[in-house]
């Protein structure tokens, strides 16, 4: 029952919310970057996610984070915390309910043909410039939680380009799911969280909603450009490191205090 009333809870959230949105992208207005941050939040809520922040946020202008990628759940767990548009695959935009969700948060839809790179580069360059953070996931798929693919440095070609006059700002971000009511989460319990391979999501997303409290370890490491590096390749390599490390050190429960609590989320138990 507990996932019956969680979805009926989601279902009642998404659409008070979604016909405002959709006025407000309409008529570009300033509140349609701020209420997607909002929705995020209440789904976390509903969720249970108890969300502790390790490092702190960039905030010295447009940003490009870098993330690893377990699952759809990733988006409202880094959407409630940063306001920011995703980079996603063009195949999002035409999936029931999660293709509009997507493209009322502006999402910048990449083709994975070679001949597109250069547009699509081109239009993170725009959105960057007109003052937009973006949020991507250079696996260009999701994993099992255990580890983190490797990244894909054609993704990192945006960093090779100036915005407004400075070179880009790149934050490595290292999502994991580490603690179900408490218990640390194996391997065993993994694939509740992480949505891989030919998984269905409509089950998926119902076992997720009949769930109790799931802590979320997020860790924003420091921030770099690709001016610290020698190549793009370099650069990707760099963030790979990084946000493996993050994601190993949260999993077995190697982190350090949180810095900053997250007043929106669930509380403890």
């Amino acid at each position: 029952m507990t996932a019956f009333f969680t979805a009926i809870r989601f279902v009642g959230w998404t659409a008070a919310l979604l016909p405002v949105q959709l006025i407000l992208v309409g008529l570009n207005l300033p509140m349609s970057k701020r209420l997607p941050v909002i929705w995020h939040r209440g789904v976390c809520r509903l969720l249970a996610f108890r969300i502790e922040q390790y490092g702190d946020i960039a905030r010295k202008g447009s940003t490009l984070f870098v993330c690893n990628h377990n699952s759809y759940l990733d988006i409202s767990v880094l959407g409630a915390m940063l306001p920011a548009s995703f980079v996603a695959k063009a195949e999002v935009r035409t999936w029931p309910l999660f293709g509009l969700l997507a493209r009322l948060q502006r999402t910048v839809f990449i083709q994975r043909r070679v001949s597109r790179t250069a547009v699509h580069r081109d239009e993170m360059v725009r959105r960057l410039k007109m003052g937009d953070n973006l949020i991507l996931f250079p696996e260009g798929t999701s994993s099992d939680g255990n580890r983190v693919l490797p990244f894909k440095s054609a993704f990192f070609g945006v960093a090779e380009k100036d915005i407004n006059g400075k070179p880009l700002l790149i934050q490595p971000v290292s999502v994991s799911y580490v603690r179900l009511d408490g218990i640390p989460i194996g391997r065993g319990y993994r694939p509740y969280f992480a949505w891989y391979g030919d998984m269905e999501l409509a089950s998926h997303l119902w076992n997720v909603f009949g769930l109790g409290q799931t802590t979320v370890a997020v860790e924003f490491h420091e921030p770099i450009s690709i001016a610290d590096f020698s190549s793009r390749k370099e650069l990707a390599a760099y963030c790979h490191r990084v946000v493996s490390d993050g994601v190993s050190n949260g999993i077995h429960g190697r982190l350090s205090k949180p810095a900053k609590p997250t007043w929106w989320a669930s509380k403890p138990a």
